[in-house]
């Protein structure tokens, strides 16, 4: 019997007439690796606001780990485990790639604040940020200043500190945005070595990284939910295709399946 993490239930969020998202309906498995997509305009970004806290939900209900958090604040829903990377940069560039993971490590542990993240005498918070490091390629780079890290790697930081937290489940929102091809590749691998106990929620416009990491999809059209399945289903859908390229009479499949622009 499949372990459901994430539950959303006819959620909505509206702006007096302008339904942003309304009423999504769909469930993520622990462990699992799921996408959300849709074309520009299709709600992605404000649905995952409202996932993560810093939104609220209009109507309906979401429910993480078993429990009801629809009403719980962005800080809340960390604490429990529920965790999101932005799509600008929140590091403090200019403080080394160390302190920055240090930094969380010290919040999750709830010590308190320091501009100096932690004693240099304190092993066990240093072997920790290490360790975070380490899994995200990044054990060379801790005494650089995290403002001389190429774009790329700014973004592997921000999966070490989110690692920091010890989440349940992470939501990335266009993690590959303005990445090289061989950064997102890189990306792309640090993704898929992460602990299989620890769920992804992914939101991204390059759907060849979509389709490689996915296990399950679930696509927006106009706030609203028009398809959720595997990715083979969600090729095949003509809603999907529809909505992506305006009609599907006549068309090549939407995402290719060899080595085609959008290889899965």
């Amino acid at each position: 019997m499949a372990d459901t993490l994430l539950k959303l239930d006819g959620v909505s969020l509206h702006y007096g007439s302008l339904k942003a998202v309304d009423g999504v309906s769909f469930e993520v498995e622990r462990g699992a690796r799921h996408a959300l997509i849709g074309p520009n305009g299709a709600g992605k970004s404000t649905l995952f606001s409202v996932i993560g806290g810093a939104r609220r939900a209009t109507a309906g209900s979401i429910t993480f780990n078993g429990h009801d958090v629809t009403h719980d604040s962005e800080s809340a829903r960390a604490r429990a485990g529920l965790v999101r990377t932005f799509q600008h940069s929140s590091l403090f560039l200019g403080m080394s790639v160390l302190d920055n993971v240090a930094l969380a490590v010290e919040g999750f542990e709830g010590t308190p604040w320091r501009w100096f993240p932690y004693p240099r005498s304190d092993r066990r918070i240093r072997e920790r940020t290490m360790e975070h490091l380490d899994s995200v390629g990044l054990a060379d780079r801790a005494q650089e200043m995290c403002g001389n890290l190429s774009h790329g790697e700014r973004r592997q930081l921000e999966v070490g500190m989110v690692l920091a937290c010890n989440p349940s489940m992470v939501l990335f929102d266009e993690p590959a945005a303005g990445m090289s091809a061989a950064e997102t590749h890189r990306f792309m691998e640090l993704i898929e070595s992460l602990p299989s106990d620890v769920t992804v929620l992914i939101v991204e416009h390059d759907l060849d990284l979509v389709f490689r990491l996915a296990q399950s999809v679930s696509v927006l059209a106009a706030g609203r939910l028009i398809a959720h399945g595997s990715p083979a289903e969600v090729r095949d859908n003509e809603d999907v295709k529809i909505a992506y390229l305006g009609d599907s009479e006549g068309l090549e499949p939407l995402f290719f399946t060899g080595g085609g622009p959008h290889a899965a």
